[in-house]
């Protein structure tokens, strides 16, 4: 059982107990070090019946079915499903945007607690947690290991994350791609602000380095309201300048590009199989949360 003598701003205990009921899984096989209820791409001891194939010297004699044997007169070895742990790897936005709020809770702290309730939960069942705090590059990373002791590290990394400067999240995400050897389900939490195709392309390399990828897409209600009445002054929160307009002049123009925006997020995640969420801070993360686990947790068959 993990306990943390610190406490955490962005953990709380009545929330993970509800969502602990509902575990997390990969939707691909993963390649662990241990045991655990993770699908592996190997064949080993398992509950889970995966196949039959013919005997070939040295195969253990235990697993042979005579029942297939009195039927066909032939050895037959019966296969099973290994399992086995997974590696979770959080990827942090920490970008100047991550600071916004129209008045709420901020970005960044959202996205604490998005990753704060995964890399527990992912703890409690066995599993390896690490992080990665993105802006202009790699700001901070710990790579995934299985000890509470490290996870509290991790957890030393989400409080002290801070947003600041432009973000490079493709060229981030391209560069673990390469990094991260096996197999991992690569959690992304940021607000995504960059080109779409750019994000296409990262996505597709992490996909064909056979990781599972999640993108929980971050946008605080006024983002998509666009809700001004008077003359404002917007400044770039990721280093660029400020701009003074009129909302009556560029409401309409903003809208169209924010349709334009995720209509072409939305074709990209589609077609890299990314496991998104749409995710506007106002909502509970609870509910997020619960959304992605029971999500996986269909798809794949609780084990």
């Amino acid at each position: 059982m993990f306990t943390d003598r610190q406490p955490r701003s962005f953990l709380d205990p009545a929330v993970l107990a509800r969502l602990a009921a509902v575990p997390l899984l990969a939707r691909r096989p993963m390649v662990g070090t241990v045991s655990g209820r993770h699908a592996s791409p190997h064949r080993g001891s398992s509950v889970e019946f995966a196949e039959y194939r013919k005997y070939v010297p040295g195969d253990d004699l235990r697993r042979l079915d005579w029942r297939a044997f009195g039927r066909s007169d032939r050895h037959y070895v019966k296969e099973y499903e290994a399992d086995t742990n997974l590696r979770l790897c959080l990827v942090l936005d920490t970008s100047g945007s991550m600071e916004f709020t129209s008045g709420g809770v901020t970005k960044i702290e959202y996205a604490r607690r998005i990753c704060g309730a995964l890399g527990y939960l992912a703890s409690q069942q066995g599993d390896a947690v690490g992080i990665t705090c993105v802006a202009g590059g790699i700001v901070r990373t710990l790579p995934p290991r299985r000890s509470p002791a490290h996870l509290r590290l991790v957890f030393d990394v989400l409080e002290e994350a801070k947003p600041a400067g432009p973000t490079r999240l493709p060229e981030v995400l391209h560069e673990i791609a390469e990094t991260t050897r096996q197999r991992a389900v690569v959690a992304i939490v940021s607000d995504l602000f960059c080109e779409p195709e750019t994000l296409a392309t990262a996505f597709s390399h992490l996909r064909f380095r056979r990781h599972d990828v999640a993108a929980f897409h971050l946008l605080d209600p006024q983002e998509l309201a666009f809700q001004f009445q008077r003359p404002t002054r917007f400044l770039d929160m990721e280093g660029g300048g400020a701009i003074f307009a009129d909302p009556i002049d560029i409401t309409d123009r903003y809208h169209r590009a924010m349709e334009d925006y995720l209509a072409d997020l939305r074709r990209v995640v589609l077609e890299s199989a990314v496991d998104y969420h749409r995710v506007v801070t106002d909502q509970p993360y609870e509910q997020v949360l619960a959304r992605f686990l029971v999500g996986r947790a269909a798809g794949k068959g609780l084990r």
